[in-house]
C-alpha cells in the first residue's frame, strides 16, 4: 500500500467517456447513413416503379442490372412477335452475337384489361427500391386512375419502417398513459375520511348505516345544524383536484396532436405494411376494380408518392411514368349493321279534335268576340293552318259535328244542332279561303328563264266541309256520370237505371225529378255541347292506297347503342324481342350464358358467333367444344388469333393447352 495511488474512479470515468463517444460516433454514422440515402435519391430522382402486372403485356425496357441475350422475342401491341438480336464484331471483323450486361429489366407499361359485366379489374405492381426504404421513414404512395377527362385518386400505399411505428405507438402509448390520469371516478375528489367522522360526530343514527346499502335521503341526512348530504359533500370534496383534472379533460386534442404525430389509421388505405428488414425491394400486387363508363377505351395509373421522418416530409417521390390499360370488351364484338323493318305506308291519314264553342239558347249564330270562344276559335285556326301549309299531306274534306244536349224537345236539338255545324263550317270555310288568298298575295312573283314576270302560285285544294248533328250525346253524359266525383255511388247507380228508357225527352223528364238533376243540368250539360272536327287528308303525290317501304328500325338501333356503350341491361330489354347476334352479345355480357348460347347456336357458324361460342363453352369448363369453335373462328379470320389474348375465357384456353398463332 504504501506510497501507491489507487484510482478507480479515474478509469471508470474514461470508460465512459469511451462508450459516450462511441455513441455519438454511431449516431452520427446511422445520421449521416440516413442523410446519404436522401441525397442519393434527390440527385437520381429515385421513384418507386409501377408496372402492369399479367402475362398479356406489352413490354419495354427499364432499368437494374440484368444480362441481355443475343437474342430477344418482343410482343407488339397487335401481338404479332418479332426476334431482336445483339451482336458485336470479333477480332476478325465478323460480326457476332453476345451478352452485354445492361442496367436494364423488363416492365410492362401497357396492358389489355378485359371488361366484364360492366367492370373491369386493373392489376398492376408497386415496387419499391431498397435504397428507397428506411426503418425510420414512412412512404406514402398515391396511385392516380385518370379515364377520359378524369383523375380519380385511389386508396395510397404506406410503408412503415420499424422503428417509424415504434415512435406511432409510443406516442399512443404516452397518449394512453395521460388519458390514465384524467380522474373519472368523482368520489375520489371527497375526503371520506373526514366525511365519516363528520357525520359519526353529527348524525350518529346516520352513521349507523355504515354497513347498510339502503339508499339515504336528503331528510335523514340533515344534521342538527341543517346541512344537507350535497352541501356536505361539496365542502369535503378537493376542489383544486376538480380544476386540474377539468384541465386536463380539455387539453385531450392537443394532448392527441402532441404524442400521436402521425396517428395508425386503415380508413382509405390499400396497404399499411411495416418492413422488418431493408435488404431487398418492396413488391406490392395492386388490384383496383372499376366500373366501366360508354365509350371508355383505355385508362391509365401513375404513381408518386413522399417519405416522411416522423411527421415530416423529407422527400417528395417524383411522378411515375403511366401504365395504361387498354380496355377490351365483348361489347366490340357486336355487330353495328342497320336492321330495316318493314312499313306500310298509307295514302289516306286522318286527324281530328273538338272545341266548345258557346252558342245562345236556341240560337245557331257564332259569336266569336266573346272571350267564350275567343281562344277556342283561334286554336281551330291554328289547327287548320298546320293542315295547309304541311308538306306531307293534303286535306280532302273536313266533318263537322254539333252536339246538344238532352236538355228540350229531341227534335228541335236535333234541328238546332244542324244549323250550328252547319254555321261553324261556312265559318271556317271562309277562314280558310281568306288564309288562302293571304297566302296566295304574300307569295309575290317571279321572273321566268325569259325575264316575264309570273305571278307565284299558292295551290290550294278544294276542302269540303260536311256538317252533321249528334243531337243528345247521351254515351258522353254516362262516361261523364262515371266519372263524376260529387254524385254518391246511390245516385250513380239511379241514374243507370234511366238509361232502359229509350225515348230521350221521357227519359230527360224522369231525369227532371232527381234531386241531382240540378249538378247534372248546371255541371255536365254544357259539357255535352261541343263541336267535333274530323279532318280526312291524303298523302302528297301518292296514287296508291298504300305503299310497302323498309326503314331502319330505330328501337333496334338503340339496343345496338346501348350495347356499344356497355349499358347491358337497356341492350337486353331492347334486343330480346329480335333474338338475334346482338341480342345474344347482351346475353353473354351478363352471364346469361344457357340463353346466348340458344340463340347462337341456331345462327350461321361465322367467325363472330364462333368466338363468342369459345367465350361461353369456357365459361362452362367444355374446353373441347371451346378449343373445336375458337379454333374455326381463327380459320375463318385470323383477327382472332390476337383478339384471343385479350379476352380471359380464351386466354385459358391458349395457356393450358398451349396454343401457336396458327391455331
Amino acid at each position: 500500500m504504501g506510497g501507491t495511488t489507487f484510482r478507480p474512479d479515474f478509469l471508470s470515468v474514461m470508460d465512459t467517456r469511451r462508450i459516450l463517444l462511441l455513441l455519438i460516433a454511431l449516431s452520427f454514422l446511422f445520421g449521416c447513413t440516413s442523410t446519404r440515402k436522401i441525397g442519393y435519391m434527390k440527385r437520381n430522382e429515385l421513384e418507386a416503379g409501377i408496372e402492369a402486372s399479367g402475362k398479356n403485356d406489352i413490354k419495354e425496357q427499364a432499368f437494374e442490372n440484368t444480362p441481355i441475350r443475343d437474342t430477344m422475342e418482343v410482343t407488339d401491341i397487335d401481338g404479332h412477335k418479332m426476334m431482336i438480336m445483339n451482336a458485336v464484331k470479333n477480332k476478325n471483323g465478323e460480326m457476332v452475337a453476345t451478352d452485354v450486361i445492361k442496367a436494364a429489366k423488363v416492365t410492362a407499361e401497357f396492358r389489355n384489361a378485359a371488361e366484364r359485366n360492366g367492370y373491369v379489374d386493373l392489376s398492376f405492381r408497386i415496387t419499391v427500391p431498397r435504397k428507397m426504404t428506411n426503418s425510420d421513414w414512412q412512404l406514402r404512395l398515391y396511385p392516380e386512375l385518370f379515364i377520359q377527362e378524369d383523375s380519380i385518386s385511389l386508396d395510397p400505399v404506406l410503408i412503415t419502417g420499424t422503428k417509424y411505428r415504434k415512435e406511432q405507438l409510443r406516442g399512443y402509448q404516452q397518449y394512453e398513459r395521460f388519458l390514465k390520469s384524467i380522474i373519472s371516478d368523482s368520489t375520489r375528489f371527497i375526503n371520506a375520511f373526514q366525511l365519516e367522522i363528520f357525520i359519526r360526530r353529527n348524525i350518529p343514527a346516520l352513521y349507523n348505516f355504515k354497513t347498510d346499502s339502503s339508499c339515504v335521503s336528503d331528510k335523514h341526512f340533515n344534521s342538527i345544524y341543517g346541512i344537507t348530504e350535497q352541501r356536505a359533500v361539496k365542502h369535503y370534496t378537493n376542489h383544486f383536484r376538480v380544476r386540474e383534472n377539468e384541465k386536463r379533460k380539455a387539453k385531450k386534442h392537443e394532448k392527441y396532436c402532441k404524442y400521436v404525430k402521425v396517428p395508425i389509421t386503415s380508413s382509405k388505405l390499400k396497404l399499411d405494411t411495416v418492413i422488418r428488414d431493408e435488404k431487398g425491394n418492396f413488391i406490392y400486387d395492386y388490384i383496383q376494380t372499376i366500373k366501366t363508363r360508354p365509350k371508355m377505351k383505355k385508362a391509365e395509373i401513375k404513381l408518386k408518392g413522399e417519405i416522411f421522418e416522423t411527421d415530416k416530409k423529407i422527400y417528395s417521390i417524383p411522378e411515375s411514368r403511366p401504365v395504361t390499360f387498354y380496355i377490351s370488351s365483348i361489347s366490340t364484338l357486336s355487330d353495328q349493321k342497320e336492321k330495316y323493318t318493314e312499313k306500310i305506308i298509307t295514302r289516306k291519314a286522318e286527324a281530328n279534335t273538338a272545341c266548345y264553342i258557346y252558342f245562345e239558347p236556341s240560337s245557331s249564330d257564332i259569336e266569336a268576340g266573346i272571350e267564350e270562344n275567343k281562344s277556342e276559335i283561334d286554336r281551330i285556326k291554328s289547327n287548320l293552318r298546320c293542315l295547309m301549309d304541311n308538306k306531307l299531306y293534303d286535306m280532302d274534306s273536313i266533318i263537322v259535328t254539333a252536339s246538344c244536349s238532352p236538355e228540350g224537345n229531341a227534335g228541335s236539338n236535333k234541328i238546332l244542332a244542324q244549323k250550328r255545324a252547319e254555321a261553324v263550317s261556312a265559318y271556317f270555310q271562309n277562314y280558310i279561303k281568306s288564309y288562302s288568298d293571304s297566302a296566295e298575295n304574300a307569295r309575290g312573283f317571279s321572273i321566268n328563264v325569259k325575264g316575264k314576270v309570273e305571278p307565284a302560285v299558292y295551290k290550294t285544294t278544294n276542302i269540303e266541309f260536311i256538317a252533321r248533328s249528334n243531337p243528345e250525346n247521351w254515351n258522353m253524359l254516362d262516361k261523364f256520370i262515371e266519372q263524376d266525383t260529387v254524385m254518391s255511388k246511390k245516385e250513380k247507380s239511379d241514374y243507370m237505371l234511366t238509361s232502359s228508357i229509350v225515348a230521350s225527352d221521357a227519359r230527360e223528364k224522369v231525369l227532371r225529378k232527381k234531386q241531382y238533376y240540378k249538378h247534372i243540368r248546371t255541371v255536365l250539360y254544357p259539357r255535352l255541347r261541343i263541336v267535333g272536327f274530323d279532318f280526312y287528308l291524303h298523302r302528297k303525290g301518292m296514287s296508291k292506297d298504300t305503299v310497302h317501304t323498309t326503314v331502319p328500325d330505330s328501337i333496334y338501333a338503340k339496343g345496338v347503342n346501348a350495347l356499344s356503350m356497355m349499358d347491358y341491361k337497356t341492350a337486353l330489354t331492347l334486343l330480346r324481342p329480335y333474338g338475334d347476334y346482338n341480342t345474344a352479345i347482351a346475353y353473354c355480357a351478363l352471364n346469361y350464358n344457357a340463353s346466348a348460347l340458344s340463340i347462337l347456336e341456331k345462327l350461321n357458324k361465322t367467325a363472330k358467333v364462333n368466338y363468342l361460342m369459345a367465350i361461353i363453352y369456357s365459361r362452362d369448363g367444355n374446353d373441347d367444344a371451346a378449343l373445336k369453335s375458337y379454333r374455326s373462328a381463327c380459320r375463318q379470320n385470323k383477327n382472332f388469333i390476337y383478339r384471343g389474348n385479350l379476352d380471359p375465357e380464351i386466354t385459358v384456353l391458349i395457356k393450358k393447352y398451349r396454343l401457336n398463332n396458327n391455331n
